[in-house]
């Protein structure tokens, strides 16, 4: 039985599918269009899903849709009588909805009749929630939802047991943490669709100094709720302006003028950070885990479940991650790579299978290598045909070796792209499609930016350790192989692994086990085996682009870049000259 589960016409657009209960494949639609968080409808990645399944469009069985225009559909009239704009907006978007056979036929150019799949509409936060229990490793758990927007709400929690997900409370509409943490990001001068990671980055710097102040903005109360202070707020008077339908996400403004009577004027896109702004982004930072960590506690109280299940585009938030784990009662919390919304295709998929289909549980979601994969054959072709005699040295090596020749190259201080096997699910590059580096270079951090990466100074870059060794160099132990944790490196280790520590004495840790990836494993103990340090600084494998996905982007950011080295499979492409020095 073939399920394709779909996230369209919303940001970071997605395909996944599912055969007799296994996923077989899951990408996001912007590493094929090379759009940031692409929107619309995501045919290529649907058409990498089905090949990557050996099936056509006429042999799906069920098409999980991860939006449901019936939920809170009193709601919805309410505001949509006094919001008519938003109303037509979305319109727009159920009717795309309406038409989804007469969208897949379009997009394989066959005839709409040909799709025989049954058609189901899951809600967007039980899609989230069954993204991260339904395919966990756990059979029992809390399972909490915490986003933006979805199907009006932006917060759900409940229980899951065995296959089933049991939904007790949600949060509607215009309350939402994702919101409130997108609009102060808007207000700090971040404005593009998915830059509250940098304002987590940039809160490291600064002092709750507004801590008060943002009490009004984010009130708790004693049950799992909370409320906006709305007068501070716009999202709700006039509806963000949104931009769903094709290319780059585009969110309008939803923090209220009022904001600047509380914090000071707003900054603008171009202007200066100040310690100001480094206040307010710590302020923020802080009434969130505050707000996280009462609902959790909250929930385990309620169920007395000391496993979680986290999901929303808010879990992406690894601060809080590790604040749950070390500041409440829960003991093991399990954070899908794609916590977000390009997680609903494999939500909804799996919500079909199981809580529609009453099919029992049979997979986990252990690693996060779910895209395309190319072989040696294809990499030596692109190699042949796309590079002239004499531009590179290049050396085919396997195994061990390759681990050993790279990983010296990394501790002698080289820049090295490492693209290997299936491309990563989710927004992290996780050892398949990483720049990758020496840790204990203080400078190393800089001269990324400046040679390859170009952003922000006070973003941190991630530090990848083996899995067996996380105790040695962080406070905290709980497995992390999706980037989704920061842990306070131990203070006697900052010296030694300077680059991916951030400003703050933490690091945004993956952990990496032989099981699930194997040859990064190797490499990173080479370089143990090397340096003694059992860490490499990891990085995604781009610049200011998604992702790379094909061998040819990655050859490509290798030539337009000063990295040193690219590993393309068994392939070791090295520069000859570069024009600026480490």
């Amino acid at each position: 039985m073939i399920l394709l589960g779909i996230n369209a016409f919303h940001g970071d657009a997605s395909a996944a599918i599912v055969v007799d209960g296994q996923l077989i494949a899951a990408a996001e639609e912007e590493r094929f269009s090379r759009i940031k968080h692409a929107a619309g409808f995501p045919r290529r990645a649907i058409a990498y899903c089905l090949q990557a399944a050996g099936a056509k469009p006429q042999e799906i069985d069920h098409l999980a849709l991860a939006r449901d225009p019936k939920a809170r559909l009193v709601k919805k009239l309410l505001y949509a009588a006094r919001l008519p704009r938003l109303a037509l907006e979305r319109l727009g978007a159920w009717k795309k909805f309406a038409t989804i056979q007469e969208q897949l036929a379009g997009a394989f150019d066959i005839d709409p009749a040909a799709i025989k799949a049954q058609i189901h509409r899951v809600e967007h936060h039980q899609a989230h929630l069954a993204s991260s229990f339904l395919v966990s490793p756990f059979d029992q758990a809390a399972v909490l939802s915490v986003d933006g927007l979805g199907d009006f709400a932006s917060t759900m929690w409940g229980t899951g047991d065995g296959a089933k997900l049991n939904v007790q409370g949600s949060i509607a509409f215009p309350h939402s943490l994702g919101i409130y943490y997108t609009a102060l990001s808007q207000f700090l001068g971040f404005w593009k669709y998915g830059d509250e990671y940098k304002v987590m980055g940039l809160g490291a710097y600064g002092a709750p100094a507004y801590r008060e102040e943002f009490k009004k903005l984010v009130k708790l109360n004693g049950a799992m709720g909370f409320q906006l202070g709305l007068d501070y707020f716009s999202h709700h008077r006039s509806g963000p302006e949104m931009t769903w339908d094709e290319g780059e996400p585009v969110l309008g403004k939803v923090f209220g003028d009022k904001l600047a009577e509380l914090l000071g004027p707003p900054r603008g896109r171009d202007d200066a950070i100040e310690q100001r702004h480094y206040d307010i982004a710590a302020s923020l930072q802080l009434r969130l885990e505050e707000a996280m960590l009462h609902q959790v506690t909250q929930l385990y109280q309620v169920t007395g479940r000391t496993k979680l299940c986290l999901a929303g585009g808010v879990a992406y938030n690894c601060v809080a991650n590790a604040r749950i784990l070390r500041d409440t009662p829960i003991e093991e919390i399990y954070v899908a790579p794609a916590a977000g919304d390009a997680g609903l295709a494999i939500g909804a998929a799996f919500y079909v299978w199981h809580q529609l289909l009453g099919q029992p549980r049979s997979f986990a979601m252990t690693h996060a290598y779910w895209g395309p994969e190319y072989s040696s054959a294809q990499c030596r072709q692109l190699l042949e045909a796309q590079t002239v005699p004499g531009e590179f040295c290049v050396k085919e090596l396997s195994g061990a070796e390759l681990a050993r020749y790279v990983a010296a190259k990394i501790a002698a201080g080289k820049i090295v792209g490492w693209f290997q096997g299936r491309m990563e699910w989710g927004p992290r590059a996780l050892g398949n499609r990483s720049i990758l580096v020496d840790p204990r270079n203080p400078r190393m951090k800089d001269i990324l930016n400046r040679r390859i990466k170009h952003r922000e100074s006070f973003r941190p870059f991630a530090p990848s350790i083996l899995a067996e060794r996380v105790s040695d160099y962080f406070e905290q132990s709980h497995p992390s192989p999706f980037m989704l944790m920061a842990y306070a490196v131990k203070p006697d280790k900052r010296s030694a692994i300077p680059a991916p520590t951030h400003v703050d004495g933490t690091g945004r840790l993956q952990t990496v086990e032989r099981e699930t990836n194997p040859a990064y494993w190797q490499l990173i103990h080479e370089f143990d085996k090397l340096t003694g340090v059992p860490v490499l600084l990891n990085t995604s494998f781009n610049d200011n682009e998604p992702v790379v996905c094909q061998p040819s982007e990655a050859l490509d950011c290798f030539r337009r870049t000063e990295m040193d080295l690219l590993v393309l499979g068994n392939f070791v492409i090295e520069k000859k000259t570069f024009a600026i020095k480490p």
